[in-house]
């Protein structure tokens, strides 16, 4: 007869809480946990799970010229203006959190910093779910860009990024200012995760205001080896290296529809069947597989891959065995 092995670890990952309600200072009406668990992903029996992974509905503040027809035919008609997307994926979709990237920032486009952090606070006051902002990906830009919007949602508790090992001192002294927690971005490098880690703790935010980012890779584009860092740090975090210990933010959507098999048209491979079911497909099983390697913090673009996702989360918390399929 086989033995169940049941391991306890003796570690925590913090904490992360995003948003903050009126009694707390702010506008959002809830607060999202992510974090607190003091076991590898859904082994339940292992130790306590208290806060399941969450998903972000990832919007822009331009139309995305590179997001294909598949995505197109749910947010053409709003992609043109980002406060009546953030509405549609909040009432129609039931979003629990947004995820807003600046891409218009970036010098190609230069808008004007002063408009993305009014774009920031009308968001704020056209929808209360809590909000990650995210830059545009260039640091003199987003050096400029992203304090200003850190000011302006002040007491909102948000989740601001992201910082790297050159880059994170401008940041991390806005969101310490301000109230919010930071993502920390290290390119699939454990090492690099820790020193900068370290680095942002240094300057005074508490390790429990700190969410990683470990850059993952999508399905047939690096996600086995994206899967093994995470499972790395997580089991490091588990043992008790608190300066690991941090939850996981993935965006699934981003680099799920970078996929060739993912956005090709079907005339130019026609056995691969049709784009439309592909690249959501394709989505949804790179997000999957992401949660299974700890990630706490789902960004992802494609609401069917999104609802095919949650209904994963929800029924593995409600076997506690593992047994659900997707």
């Amino acid at each position: 007869m086989i033995k169940e092995v049941i391991e306890n670890l003796p570690g925590l990952i913090h904490t992360v809480e995003v948003g903050a309600t009126a009694q707390q200072g702010g506008t959002r009406s809830k607060v999202i946990k992510v974090g607190g668990e003091n076991a590898l992903p859904f082994l339940f029996k292992e130790g306590k799970i208290p806060n399941p992974p969450v998903i972000a509905y990832e919007i822009w503040d331009i139309k995305p010229a590179d997001w294909p027809q598949a995505l197109g035919y749910f947010y053409s008609d709003v992609w043109g203006d980002p406060l009546e997307w953030a509405e549609k994926v909040v009432k129609e979709y039931k979003a629990d959190l947004l995820c807003l990237k600046l891409m218009g920032a970036h010098p190609e486009l230069n808008r004007d910093i002063d408009e993305e952090a009014k774009l920031v606070e009308n968001i704020l006051k056209k929808v209360n779910v809590p909000l990650i902002i995210i830059g545009c990906g260039d640091d003199a830009r987003d050096n400029l860009v992203l304090p200003l919007c850190s000011q302006v949602a002040k007491g909102e508790r948000c989740l601001f990024g992201e910082v790297t090992q050159d880059n994170y001192k401008t940041l991390t002294a806005a969101v310490l200012a301000d109230g919010h927690n930071i993502i920390a971005q290290s390119p699939i490098d454990i090492n690099i995760a820790k020193q900068l880690n370290i680095l942002i703790s240094e300057l005074g935010l508490e390790l429990n205001r700190i969410v990683i980012n470990p850059t993952v890779g999508a399905l047939g584009y690096g996600l086995e080896y994206t899967y093994s860092i995470m499972e790395r740090l997580r089991l490091a975090g588990l043992n008790q290296d608190k300066t690991v210990a941090s939850p996981f933010i993935g965006f699934a959507g981003q680099e799920s529809w970078r996929a060739k098999e993912a956005r090709a048209p079907e005339s130019e491979f026609p056995q691969w069947g049709k784009e439309g079911r592909r690249g959501y497909v394709w989505e949804m099983v790179t997000a999957a597989t992401l949660l299974l390697a700890g990630t706490d913090i789902l960004v992802m673009r494609h609401p069917q891959a999104v609802e095919k996702v949650k209904r994963y989360i929800e029924e593995f918390n409600k076997d506690k065995e593992g047994l659900c399929l997707l």
